[in-house]
């Protein structure tokens, strides 16, 4: 009897030795799952919403978006790209979604509506109507070698650099760029910048 009951426990002790591996195999994979989301979160991507309509017709209200954070260590940001970045307003911070027109070096000004960059009148067409309100940009602006000048494309309902508010980007404020939409899904597509 003795002896069956030596083996009884030590069978036990190695069932329990098995489960508190296998317990820990599954906490093990857990934390680097969570290591994973976080560190690609961080540095690859990251979804967010469009919140407003300062982006549209190209944006909606609600879009779900998935924003690139990687792209911008290699190169720099692009006339015309879409890019998410923080703004401070009434205390708290938000993310504004814009289009770059302005780059680092030039000088950007709003002539009878139209977008003029070292005074030659820009080209684009993402502007969904001529810019009633030229902002500060009624006189020339010039951007700093780490500054932007962004737009929305709804021009006439867009919190954008022609305020005080918004200003001049710097790029090291720059998230990330708008790169995939994927809400609503009968609208998922990448997101087009040129």
């Amino acid at each position: 009897m003795n002896e069956d009951t030596d083996r009884r426990r030590g069978k036990i002790a190695g069932e329990v030795e098995v489960k508190v591996k296998e317990i820990i195999s599954w906490v093990v994979y857990f934390v680097c799952l969570l290591a994973a989301v976080f560190l690609i979160n961080t540095f690859v991507v990251q979804r967010t919403m469009v919140s407003g309509e300062s982006m549209y017709p190209y944006l909606h209200d609600k879009d779900q978006l998935m924003m690139d954070k990687l792209s911008y260590r290699f190169h720099d940001p692009e006339r015309f790209d879409i890019v998410v970045f923080p703004v401070m307003r009434d205390g708290k911070e938000e993310y504004y979604i814009k289009r770059i027109i302005g780059l680092p070096g030039e000088t950007v000004q709003i002539l009878d509506g139209y977008i003029y960059i070292n005074g030659e009148k820009l080209e684009e067409n993402y502007g969904a109507e001529v810019m009633l309100d030229a902002g500060r940009a009624v006189q020339e602006i010039p951007l700093a070698e780490d500054e932007y000048f962004v737009l929305g494309d709804n021009r006439n309902k867009s919190d954008d650099s022609r305020y005080e508010n918004v200003g001049n980007l710097k790029r090291d404020k720059i998230v990330g760029r708008a790169w995939v939409r994927i809400w609503p899904l009968n609208r998922i597509c990448i997101v087009k910048h040129q």
